[in-house]
């Protein structure tokens, strides 16, 4: 199943792909006489997306494309915003594949995964400008694959760790590379700018999904594939991810954990910048310099 969140008019709402439309769950409420949570953070933070899951496999999708086949919303008619606002917790994961670690002269760490934390308030949706900050003159993007927490969980075991798991989704994730730089305690601060932080456009859920370590995640520049890697070559595999950070903290439904990159593109004005993974809808924004749209007003 995939689920995206919708610009309708003047609300966010979630909705349900089925085939080449989407269809809102407050429309499903309303039509099929159901009540799904309408938006896709309260849904997960309800225990309900395996609920949906299973009505929508078990005869949700059919009654949708024919009762309600008037009603979908064409894909290519569609406004995807970020999955949602706010989550609770965003991990990040720094130079989890070794390829990337060199680009930056960094020797990729072994001992546990490089991690810091991002706010919810550099949260961005697709189409959403990302904005390099007037305290940053090489800021990078980078894509990534998104793992969503779907439940409450402490301490889960490795071999087990998609039961912990709502789905996955793309990320590009921003850091103001010339301020860390200067100092590797300022990652934090390289990390938290307002929109540095890409989600969505669609939550995958696992068996949408054949080989998840097989998945080839591509940062593309202004078109171009600037790198790409296999999930197979992270050092520390999703599973271990979620299990490790389990053990630090509980996670709680819709806490996200951005896997790490195959490389980032130094971006500029006017640019475009996408995460494109196997199977997914591509994540794409477009670059604003504040400073050179700052000049350009005056």
């Amino acid at each position: 199943m995939r689920l995206a969140t919708l610009n309708l008019g003047e609300k966010e709402a979630a909705a349900i792909r089925c085939r080449l439309q989407y269809f809102p769950l407050a429309t499903i409420n309303d039509r099929l006489g159901t009540d799904w949570p309408e938006a896709i953070l309260p849904l997960l933070e309800a225990n309900r997306l395996e609920e949906l899951r299973t009505w929508f496999d078990g005869g949700g999708e059919k009654e949708m494309l024919g009762r309600l086949s008037k009603e979908g919303i064409p894909h290519d008619r569609a406004v995807p915003g970020p999955l949602y606002r706010r989550p609770g917790k965003i991990w990040g994961i720094g130079l989890n594949y070794a390829a990337h670690a060199a680009d930056l002269s960094e020797k990729p760490p072994t001992f546990a995964p490089a991690s810091f934390m991002k706010p919810d308030t550099t949260v961005i949706g697709p189409g959403d400008d990302i904005r390099i900050p007037p305290q940053s003159n090489r800021t990078t993007a980078e894509a990534e694959l998104g793992v969503v927490i779907g439940r409450s969980c402490k301490n889960v075991e490795e071999e087990n760790w998609l039961s912990a798991v709502a789905g996955f989704t793309c990320v590009i994730d921003m850091t103001a590379e010339d301020i860390l730089r200067q100092n590797p305690r300022y990652l934090t601060l390289s990390k938290s700018f307002d929109t540095f932080f890409s989600l969505g456009p669609e939550l995958v859920t696992p068996e949408e999904i054949g080989d998840i370590a097989a998945l080839t995640v591509a940062t593309v520049h202004n078109g171009n594939v600037h790198a790409q890697n296999t999930v197979a070559h992270m050092t520390f595999s999703p599973g271990r991810l979620v299990s490790f950070h389990s053990a630090v903290m509980t996670l709680l439904a819709g806490d996200i954990i951005s896997t790490g990159t195959p490389g980032a593109a130094v971006i500029a004005h006017g640019d475009s910048v996408e995460c494109r993974i196997d199977g997914f809808a591509p994540l794409v924004n477009p670059v604003v310099d504040l400073k050179i749209k700052e000049f350009e007003q005056r």
